[in-house]
């Protein structure tokens, strides 16, 4: 399935990726603190988890293109 996402947009890595994949992702690469040094928000700093930091990054387009730019970075 990923490689026919990829034929519908070759040129957009983040195409078929899930937000809570990308966030799992990171977390497990760089740990909620070592996230929230390279991104500063407070999502990532106070009490942070999976499902409250997807809420914010759904609601606000600057941190979620942060994130996906950090994403892209790790892989």
């Amino acid at each position: 399935m990923k490689n026919e996402n990829s034929k519908e947009q070759p040129n957009n890595p983040l195409h078929g990726v899930k937000l809570v994949d990308v966030l799992e992702h990171l977390v497990s690469q760089y740990s909620w603190e070592g996230l929230g040094s390279r991104i500063n928000i407070q999502c990532f700093k106070s009490n942070p988890s999976i499902k409250s930091s997807l809420k914010f990054l759904r609601k606000t387009p600057w941190a979620r293109e942060k994130v996906e730019k950090l994403y892209l970075e790790s892989i």
